[in-house]
């Protein structure tokens, strides 16, 4: 069986340990003799011979490598799970660094360069060496605080060849899962610490980073030389004499992670040097946004920087010198579409509210039930229909202006959350109602005393929710969005909670309520003492909440999906079902009335 086995070729790339296989018929795994050169008994000092289902063994790596790998038996084939092995030669280097002399430095980088460049191929597909060298070029950068760095001692070689395009896989994988070291943040905070302590005036190029370092005076511009890069530079003004490091690289974006978990600090801010801007020649991609990576936080932030458009190309301004990019999404055709999804679903939904408040102006019913059931739906309809012309005033606004106009949308952003929450707490005021008209058969409330319930439920909730939120989030610069739409902030100060949660709990609350009454009606408690119109009312209003309810909670679902994914699926689903709310409003709550 071994010797049968040992022929298949089906082995996954990049499996290296020869002393493991697939599994025999009991799903247990067995050794494979890749070879006749390779001999058990090496095999089984590693990791043993054979192995059962969802088993770890640990195997050593391959020739010129230090460490170990961690093997699974997985579906018959004993599969690696965590690779630490690290390049000889740079895991000797990396040993050294606990002795090394500041002195010592210039020689150390140098062998550090030469070992990477001769083993690039290597370096390039071991995501353990990559690591090992982000974490011996932060030590430098820490032991290098107490001396300058000339040209000779900075050599950028060895950074060009774990940022190229031939790495990005293994960037993909240590940025993947939970890394807690957050490698390639570590990466961009040495580079910086290190051209802190730069010195002289000189200039070096890479295949994918350009250095510069330079003494300006009045004003600086400069392009990149980089291959596939038209980037430009430009500081407009300077008060005085200043040294300034600029470094420019193509490819960051294989290795930058979007967001970490790491607390180091760190503040770049260089007060002579207040308006730097920056020009992308980059027009295939939409939706541009000025932003700097922000230590602080671990990543991107867009505080004080802005986006200027220039002819053919996208310009940021900027009022502090940090680690800068331009962030773009690679889905802007797909998200137009997503936009002409909401314009047209929304254009529908505003007609069928049109014809909803048509309907139910001409259809009066005289008993309490009917009439409060008819307030609530006309309410519904009329805070959906002003939510939606906001939606497009706010979309139109978000759309002509780069970036969006805080004070524009304010308006707008709070008219949306005001009035789409007045949906939902009328939707609430329908299922107190059914609650109140099928459990509590026996009690009598005055019609005027209901409505005086209902609206200030209805509107004075959520009138308070929006005045609050505007109130706490401290002015309008935290209280929109600041990713270029009309909508409340949630990356800075979380203001779209006000509505996300009063929304979901009234769904949940609605969902209770559904249940007690079917529970009700099942157990024949209702009916007796009810007139056939009041009971066709309760039939109707009771359908409606059913229907409606859960078709909102799963809107504003997919709604709190588009905050958390990128996924472009989510995005279609939610523009379809938000858009589509009033058509559901007129079908479910008014034209499945029978005598409507």
């Amino acid at each position: 069986n071994v010797k049968r086995r040992s022929r298949r070729s089906d082995v996954e790339p990049g499996y290296t340990a020869p002393g493991f296989s697939t599994c025999s018929r009991e799903s247990v795994c067995i050794p494979l003799l890749a070879n006749k050169a390779q001999s058990i008994q090496v095999i089984r000092q590693n990791t043993g011979s054979f192995g059962k289902t969802d088993e770890l063994k640990t195997g050593v790596c391959g020739k010129d490598m230090k460490g170990t790998i961690t093997y699974k038996c997985e579906s018959g084939f004993w599969k690696p799970v965590e690779d630490n092995c690290v390049l000889g030669v740079i895991d000797s280097l990396k040993n050294e660094l606990t002795s090394l002399l500041v002195e010592e430095i210039p020689v150390f980088i140098a062998d550090l360069s030469s070992a990477t460049a001769q083993h690039e191929i290597i370096v390039s597909q071991s995501a353990a060496t990559v690591q090992a060298i982000v974490d011996i070029l932060f030590n430098i950068a820490d032991l290098s605080q107490s001396i300058f760095i000339n040209k000779q001692v900075m050599e950028v070689s060895t950074v060009d060849i774990i940022v190229s395009f031939s790495v990005s896989d293994t960037w993909n994988k240590l940025n993947k899962g939970n890394n807690t070291k957050n490698t390639s943040i570590k990466l961009l905070s040495a580079i910086e610490d290190i051209s802190d302590r730069l010195t002289d005036e000189f200039e070096i190029y890479e295949k994918y980073i350009q250095l510069i370092r330079t003494t300006i005076k009045n004003s600086f511009s400069t392009i990149s030389r980089l291959p596939n890069s038209a980037t430009e530079i430009v500081i407009p003004h300077v008060p005085q004499e200043t040294t300034i490091t600029i470094i420019i690289f193509s490819t960051l974006n294989n290795v930058l992670l979007s967001q970490g978990t790491n607390d180091r600090r760190r503040s770049d801010v260089n007060e002579m040097l207040n308006n730097i801007s920056f020009t992308f020649d980059i027009q295939s991609l939409g939706y541009p946004e000025c932003v700097f990576w922000n230590f602080s936080l671990n990543t991107w932030d867009s505080t004080g920087c802005e986006v200027k458009h220039s002819r053919n190309k996208i310009m940021c301004e900027c009022n502090h010198t940090t680690s800068f990019s331009i962030l773009m999404s690679p889905f802007y055709i797909l998200y137009i579409a997503s936009s002409y999804i909401n314009y047209i679903g929304v254009s529908i939904s505003m007609a069928s509210l049109i014809i909803c408040l048509i309907i139910e102006t001409i259809v009066w019913k005289r008993n309490d039930t009917s009439y409060m059931r008819h307030v609530s739906i006309v309410n519904i309809a009329v805070s959906l229909l002003i939510a939606n012309i906001c939606f497009i005033i706010g979309a139109a606004v978000a759309e002509q202006e780069q970036p969006t106009s805080v004070w524009r949308c304010s308006s707008a952003v709070f008219f949306m959350h005001f009035f789409y929450l007045a949906l939902f707490f009328w939707m609430l005021m329908s299922a107190l109602l059914l609650f109140y008209r099928t459990v509590m058969v026996l009690s009598q409330m005055s019609r005027a005393k209901m409505m005086v319930i209902a609206f200030i439920v209805g509107y004075g909730a959520p009138l308070l929710i929006a005045v609050i939120t505007v109130a706490s989030t401290a002015g309008p610069q935290n209280y929109i969005s600041k990713r270029n739409a009309c909508w409340l902030n949630w990356h800075e100060s979380k203001a779209l909670l006000a509505f996300v949660v009063p929304a979901l709990t009234i769904v949940a609350i609605n969902l209770v309520v559904l249940i007690v009454v079917l529970y009700k009606i099942l157990r024949r408690g209702v009916g007796v003492a009810i007139q056939p119109d009041e009971k066709h009312a309760l039939v109707v209003n009771a359908r409606c909440v059913a229907i409606l309810t859960p078709l909102f909670g799963l809107t504003w679902g997919f709604g709190i999906g588009t905050m958390v994914s990128h996924d472009f699926g989510i995005h279609v689903v939610f523009a379809l079902l938000n858009s589509l709310q009033g058509f559901f409003v007129l079908v479910f709550g008014t034209l499945l009335d029978i005598k409507v």
